[in-house]
């Protein structure tokens, strides 16, 4: 019975290559396909890059793009307008003037004062009622004020000096001792309009004293803008437009003084904000968060879409005595080499690969018709320099990239096919003795 088990044994070791079939490249004519083996030489690597042109799919625009808010992919948004930062500008002031005396108008209140209550202005009714009483009269737009038993006194347009003239011949003529004082407790009549930058836009009078253009804006607060050199006077007289700048207009240089009159307008422009132009900048800054998000967004959507194999790629399928055989995605914008999916793998088993068999089997992407073209492109990586080569061979889509075996591992895995086999023969050779 020994005989027949030791026969059966024979048998099976005569028949491995019946039993175990080894995966290997070999140039093959036939009707499905047409092989053929070509070794990988610094020549041969120029060539298969020639033979196939390709070009790497690219990352979506979105990844191109920067916090510039240029570009399709995100919303066309800008700040707005930035200012520009103004020149020096020319100065232009009205011709001079010299001071005059004032001159009452209508609006105007004037006092009339007694030394004391006893005079004989007591016999104007009303006017006064104490020691150095003291009654307003304003000026009408007839330019008169109406004292009571005196009648109306036409003022206006007199100088103090000359309506205290005419108060006191019409005092005279009443037969009213004219022993009193004319006085203007409040000036209505003359103003200047101050606006623009000031701490506090107003109408400022002109009074006895004349009224000086810095003097006008120090009485409006004075100018407000934080960075005072951008800022520029402006006076509208006449139908004329004058301007200083503002730092030259209160410099101790020799810049004449500008008598204002009435009707005057004196506006203080900025024109460059110093507040507009830092809004503008963090409007800036916002919209670039704003574009950063929105690019992320979409960054994060594309990469989402990559991870569920929802976006088209090219591949190459590795396969053979690697660590990890699969599918392996060629990268965006840039050349993939066949070291690059061998490694991308895990590399070549230490065990069981064969490198002096790596292949790197191609299609024909010429062919349109007969038995599918194959070339396969043999790699012989036994010289470890030869791996120079892979790094310089380009994947193209769908290339397979194939390690062969050792012949010692197709030897150890007949044998683990055949060790069942003789446990079972075993085993019945020990129940037939």
């Amino acid at each position: 019975m020994r005989a027949v088990t030791t026969i059966c044994l024979t048998v099976l070791l005569s028949s491995c290559s019946a039993i175990y079939n080894v995966s290997e490249v070999r140039p093959v004519v036939g009707q499905s396909s047409s092989v053929k083996v070509v070794p990988v030489t610094s020549e041969n690597v120029l060539l298969a890059n020639a033979l196939t042109p390709y070009k790497p799919l690219s990352l979506p625009p979105v990844f191109d793009q920067t916090t510039t808010l240029q570009g399709s992919a995100v919303p066309q948004i800008s700040a707005y307008k930035p200012q520009a930062q103004p020149g020096p500008i020319a100065t232009k002031l009205p011709p001079l003037q010299q001071p005059k005396s004032y001159r009452i108008g209508v609006g105007d209140v004037v006092l009339l004062a007694t030394p004391n209550a006893e005079s004989a202005l007591d016999e104007i009714n009303g006017l006064l009622a104490a020691q150095n009483a003291r009654q307003g009269y304003t000026v009408q737009d007839d330019g008169a004020i109406a004292i009571p038993t005196v009648g109306r006194v036409n003022i206006a347009g007199m100088t103090l000096q000359e309506a205290q003239s005419a108060l006191f011949q019409k005092l005279v003529a009443s037969q009213i001792d004219p022993t009193f004082n004319l006085e203007i407790s409040e000036f209505n009549s003359q103003r200047v309009a101050v606006g623009g930058d000031v701490g506090d836009p107003q109408l400022v009078p002109i009074t006895l004293t004349p009224l000086y253009l810095d003097e006008a804006i120090t009485a409006a607060g004075g100018v407000q803008t934080i960075d005072p050199s951008y800022a520029t006077v402006r006076l509208y007289r006449d139908g004329e437009a004058y301007q200083i700048a503002a730092t030259k207009l209160f410099a101790k240089n020799d810049i004449p003084k500008v008598l204002l009159q009435t009707g005057d307008r004196v506006f203080v422009d900025s024109e460059y904000s110093v507040e507009l132009a830092e809004g503008y900048l963090q409007q800036e800054l916002n919209l670039a968060r704003f574009q950063r998000d929105v690019l992320e967004e979409q960054r994060d959507i594309f990469k989402t879409r990559v991870s569920m194999d929802a976006v088209d790629r090219d591949y190459v399928y590795v396969f053979g005595e690697v660590k990890t055989q699969g599918r392996w995605p060629l990268p965006f914008d840039r050349y993939a080499s066949l070291a690059d999916a061998m490694f991308e793998q895990g590399g070549i088993s230490p065990v069981t690969g064969n490198p002096r068999r790596i292949y790197l089997l191609r299609k024909n992407p010429l062919q349109t018709a007969g038995p599918m073209e194959i070339t396969a492109w043999s790699l012989d990586a036994q010289n470890t320099a030869n791996l120079l080569l892979a790094t310089e061979l380009q994947l193209r889509p769908n290339d397979i990239v194939f390690v062969a075996s050792q012949p010692i591992t197709n030897w150890n895995r007949v044998i683990s096919q055949l060790l069942p086999s003789i446990s079972i023969l075993g085993t019945a050779n020990a129940i037939l003795d």
